[in-house]
């Protein structure tokens, strides 16, 4: 008799060895074994398939667009402005659905995506993920290069309304907006996909689509794009990713990787270096008792401004307070004034924003953890609600100089740009020391230091406060700062970046281990469910009839 092959062996989900098994084996090593039979190509053709048609779609309807307006057909013309008309006349009349419509069509803009794609790219590279990064760049690229050329090549005029209401630059086909939000908004969807699990998936595909459909409505309602407009957006802006997917998924396949449905993300393998927080147990622990906390630091801090703004107000002779302004006044030059105005821009609320929404996401993504966000979210909120009460009770005028700025509706006390200068440097100053280890940690106490005084001189070189008002700041960013350093704990467990990395690693291998002793209890387990050992029952004998 001819020797048969052996058969292959290959254990099943549920830890039972079966002969001539067909199914996927995947070792404890993660490497991905060959699967045989016809199952996986099967799938794997139809995804390509699906994949490759949903292109095409999208593709062709861009294109019928494109040579319809190109030829501009009567009949969408027609349709375009008719549609246009309609709604300005439903929607100029209303002043704050013009408002919440712009506000709307602002998440569309060059200011918020390329920021956006910018900081996300850096947060990748921070957590070593280059392909995902590259794919981002490659993509948010090609969005910038596909909307000035294809306007250009169009070159259709932007509709004209009876009642405008706002205003857009450059040509009309396609949409900007629409297909700069369903280019950045998709293909962060597709990398932070492998984050959720289950109908969670459903939700970030869902709110990436509310926001693709509201940008592309308001840019309608705002009379600034024909419906064409936003049609072409949306369908090249879907065909563009789903080309840069498929590259994307090519050369993971070429490497050696596996390409999991794209429901799953780009990268599965790399959820835990996209989780924020992945080793933090609590972003801040009892948060009721530690929120009761915060609200009495915050109105003992407010009481505290309340007096001291009442006493310089009423009380303290303003011969000193306004002697040092008239004084700065008589040193003024052209050169000082260009000066102080960069200065005083530092402190302003756009430049204090900035600063923050850049150094938050870094911070998160070096450190991982929530609470030194937290700690500077809280730190700037606080400083601003107080600023403007503590501003509104008191009711102090500016000092009797020229105003470089022009009249404000503030009150002089306490400095406002000095609080916030203040607030967001000493709090970058605290999280970064604590988690920085090399010599350059002390330029954020330098900063902390040099950006206030800056900020105050300049504001008071350009008659804009008193001396009392800036230590009025000052002291608001101190007491503020001190309450949230007692109540949330900004420096509690902090790691430096090599340090949160390996705590990562470590999570992972506890969790590799915790699946092995698993796998290994499962397989222990008899076929029968016996739960003495591996030895399997005897078969009962069989029962022979008329037997008692």
């Amino acid at each position: 008799m001819p020797n048969e092959p052996d058969d292959v062996v290959v254990p099943d989900p549920k830890g039972v060895a079966r002969p001539d098994d067909r199914s996927v084996a995947k070792p404890d090593d993660g490497s991905v074994v060959e699967r045989a039979g016809w199952g996986p190509v099967r799938h794997f053709a139809e995804r390509s398939v699906l994949g490759l048609l949903a292109i095409v779609v999208a593709g062709l309807c861009f294109g019928t667009l494109l040579l319809l307006v190109r030829d501009r057909w009567e009949p969408l013309q027609h349709l375009d402005q008719s549609i246009d008309d309609r709604l300005n006349g439903l929607i100029a009349p209303h002043p704050a659905v013009v408002k919440v419509l712009s506000t709307i069509s602002s998440a569309g803009g060059r200011s918020v995506l390329i920021p956006l794609v910018v900081i996300v790219i850096v947060m990748l590279l921070i957590r070593r993920r280059p392909r995902l990064a590259l794919y981002l760049a490659v993509t948010g690229v090609g969005a910038m290069l596909l909307d000035p050329s294809l306007k250009t090549l169009v070159g259709r005029v932007r509709p004209v309304v009876a009642d405008p209401i706002a205003r857009g630059a450059g040509n009309s086909f396609p949409s900007g907006h629409t297909l700069g939000t369903t280019i950045v908004y998709g293909m962060l969807a597709l990398v932070f996909l492998s984050l959720a699990h289950g109908q969670w998936r459903g939700w970030v595909i869902g709110a990436a689509t509310t926001i693709v459909v509201a940008v592309g409505l308001s840019r309608i309602g705002l009379g600034v794009h024909f419906l064409s407009d936003v049609l072409a957006g949306w369908f090249l802006g879907l065909a563009w990713i789903g080309v840069t997917a498929y590259a994307f998924r090519v050369w993971r396949r070429e490497a050696g990787h596996p390409t999991p449905p794209l429901t799953e993300g780009l990268e599965p393998e790399a959820a835990p270096d996209l989780d924020p927080a992945p080793a933090e147990r609590a972003m801040l622990p009892h948060p009721w008792a530690k929120g009761a906390e915060i609200l009495v630091g915050w109105v003992l801090t407010f009481g505290l401004l309340y007096v001291l703004g009442y006493v310089v107000t009423n009380w303290l002779p303003g011969s000193f307070d306004d002697a040092v302004p008239r004084w700065l006044q008589t040193l003024r030059t052209p050169a000082l004034d260009h000066a102080s105005r960069w200065w005083s821009k530092a402190g302003d609320t756009h430049a204090v924003l900035a600063v923050s929404l850049v150094f938050c996401p870094i911070a998160l993504a070096l450190w991982r953890r929530w609470r030194p966000v937290l700690f500077l979210v809280l730190a700037m909120v606080g400083e601003l609600t107080l600023f403007l009460t503590s501003a509104a009770a008191t009711d102090r005028p500016r000092p009797p100089v020229e105003q470089l700025d022009g009249v404000l509706p503030t009150s002089s006390f306490p400095s406002g740009h000095v609080a916030a200068t203040a607030c967001l440097w000493a709090a970058i100053a605290i999280v970064s020391m604590a988690r920085i280890r090399q010599w350059w940690r002390w330029l954020f106490l330098v900063a902390a230091i040099v950006m206030p005084a800056g900020v105050a001189a300049s504001r008071m070189y350009r008659g804009m406060h008193h001396p009392t008002d800036v230590l009025g700041g000052l002291l608001l960013a101190a007491a503020w700062l001190a309450v949230l350093w007692w109540v949330v704990r900004p420096n509690e467990s902090a790691v430096s970046v090599s340090e949160a990395a390996r705590e990562i690693q470590h999570d992972d291998a506890d969790h590799d281990v915790e699946r092995q002793d698993r796998r290994v209890r499962l397989a222990r387990r008899s076929p029968h469910g016996d739960r003495g050992g591996d030895r399997p029952r005897a078969p009962r004998p069989a029962r022979t009839p008329g037997a008692s």
